[in-house]
């Protein structure tokens, strides 16, 4: 285990460098030049002279590479073009918010999703199972922004359950963070809970007719005994990539719902930088979004041995 958790780690180096290089040329090479924007339209070329000089931009790009992967390697994703911020620090200020939103929608999901796959695949062809199937087409079909304004409408304007917008970080209590997170994570969710539990129903329903699962119900195990320790762990991989993925997928910004409830996330951070051609904060970004990717992934991995027992590396 020890082995191959080390070679996933050296075979991430080579991935996470190839997604810099590819980065750095895409945006180098992009029309567009970060010093007039810097300077403005009333700059003269004397000026832009400057700022392309201290910013490295009259060097050859093997040059720039070579100086940006060293600072890179030492943390540094360099500073922004348009507010003059260190990029670390921008990410850190909109961060925050963004993985409080994901961890949340994520265990909903699983918490409502889970269960609803498990029961479906058990009622196979029953009302239920059409129910649960039912929910998540409507859960696929209606756009997120959509969900958001319904949530808002009804729990936020009519019932005046939660505030409409906003966000509070959860250092300053659970109560107000749960109040501003609970909306935008039900509107997230809502796509979710349909991805997952149709995965769970699929992947249920192909082991409950293994010899193991007719052993277990022999020997006269309850049924959900069977259903959740038996089934559900044998079933577990495919549903573990789906929810991995999907929380590498929020990590990365959502910025629809990030935008419907004004939360300041990195979505919203990204879209900024993009519009406004800052180069170092879209790297740093793309990197970031990159990292998590590979992370997960590894952590997916090494989890199918735990839930599955006939997974051995």
């Amino acid at each position: 285990m020890l082995a191959y958790t080390f070679r996933r780690i050296l075979a991430a180096i080579p991935v996470m460098v190839t997604v810099a290089v590819f980065v750095f040329l895409l945006l180098r090479l992009t029309p567009g030049d970060p010093a007039a924007i810097i300077a403005g339209d009333m700059a003269t070329p004397e000026q832009l002279e400057r700022i392309r000089t201290s910013l490295g931009l009259d060097k050859p790009i093997a040059v720039q590479f070579f100086s940006w992967f060293w600072l890179l390697l030492q943390g540094d994703l360099g500073t922004s073009l348009i507010s003059n911020t260190p990029v670390t620090a921008m990410i850190g200020q909109h961060i925050e918010p963004t993985i409080s939103l994901a961890l949340l929608t994520i265990v909903l999901s699983v918490l409502i999703a889970v269960p609803l796959g498990v029961i479906a695949a058990w009622r196979h062809g029953t009302w239920i199972d059409y129910a649960v199937m039912s929910i998540s087409v409507i859960g696929f079909s209606v756009p997120v922004f959509v969900i958001g304004y319904i949530l808002i409408q009804f729990f936020a304007i009519d019932l005046k359950w939660f505030p409409v917008q906003g966000f509070r970080s959860i250092s300053r209590g659970l109560g107000p963070f749960l109040e501003r997170a609970v909306l935008p994570s039900l509107t997230l969710a809502s796509i979710y809970v349909a991805l997952i539990a149709r995965m769970t129903r699929a992947s249920v329903l192909e082991v409950l007719g293994e010899d193991y699962i007719r052993t277990a119900r022999a020997k006269g195990l309850r049924e959900n005994i069977v259903l959740f320790r038996h089934a559900l762990r044998n079933a577990a991989v495919p549903v573990l990539t789906i929810i991995g993925t999907g929380f590498a997928l929020l990590i990365s910004g959502v910025v629809v719902t990030e935008s419907v409830f004004n939360i300041p996330g990195i979505g919203r951070l990204t879209v900024d930088a993009i519009l406004a051609r800052d180069y170092p904060v879209i790297q740093g970004m793309i990197l970031l979004t990159s990292g998590i990717y590979v992370l997960i992934n590894l952590l997916i991995d090494l989890s199918y041995s735990f839930f599955d027992p006939r997974i051995r590396y």
